[in-house]
């Protein structure tokens, strides 16, 4: 990153959550689409903060900082390895039914097969396990909005409420998305919560978590 006034801010943005970082990268995500993004990767000591060119282009220095606030509230809230535990504990699951299930002979014939074999028995279990699973869809949906609404308040103490509020109509002005999707849809499938919602509990937070930590 060659803004040193803004790579100043971020270092000292670590410094207080007592994080270290190689680096500050920008990537050339103009090249692929005119969307932005931010993300924080790495293990242990080997983190890297990288920004989108396209987000540079279009956020100013506090709301660059808000956004780099809400994605270090992702780490330092756990949530990464929280949803690595439930993936692989759903997944672990999936593969004990279908190994159940692979031997049934009903399982082939409620399904209009006579023969049964481990590929069919995949086959099978591969078509229908979304019809008997939809209903994770919103509890997955409603967890994942739930670490935004953690991430956002993580930055409200970093940063304050301005910069990512700013921030949050700005990306989904560019990335041409709906500030006001259907309220059903949003709760089962969306995993962010919809921008007006999550600016109203930016500005509902009390003033004392306004000054930065």
């Amino acid at each position: 990153m060659e803004n040193e006034e803004l790579k100043r801010r971020i270092e000292a943005l670590l410094q207080r959550n007592s994080l270290t970082s190689d680096g500050v990268f920008v990537m050339d995500g103009s090249k692929r689409s005119g969307h932005g993004n931010a993300y924080f990767t790495g293990f242990g000591n080997h983190k890297r903060i990288v920004f989108f060119d396209t987000l540079l282009e279009c956020l100013t220095a506090d709301e660059m900082e808000a956004v780099l606030a809400h994605e270090i509230g992702h780490f330092k809230r756990k949530h990464i390895p929280k949803r690595l535990l439930l993936i692989g504990g759903l997944a672990l699951a999936g593969l004990a039914l279908l190994g159940w299930l692979i031997d049934q002979t009903w399982f082939y014939q409620g399904l209009g097969v006579s023969t049964i074999s481990t590929y069919m028995g995949l086959l099978l279990f591969t078509l229908v396990i979304p019809i008997f699973t939809f209903f994770l869809s919103p509890w997955l949906a409603w967890m994942s909005r739930q670490h935004e609404f953690e991430a956002d308040e993580f930055a409200v103490q970093q940063a304050g409420p301005q910069g990512l509020i700013q921030a949050l109509v700005k990306l989904h002005k560019d990335n041409a998305s709906t500030l006001t999707p259907d309220p059903l849809y949003s709760a089962c499938y969306d995993s962010h919560p919809p921008v007006p919602v999550r600016i109203a509990h930016l500005k509902a937070y009390p003033p004392s978590m306004l000054e930065p930590l």
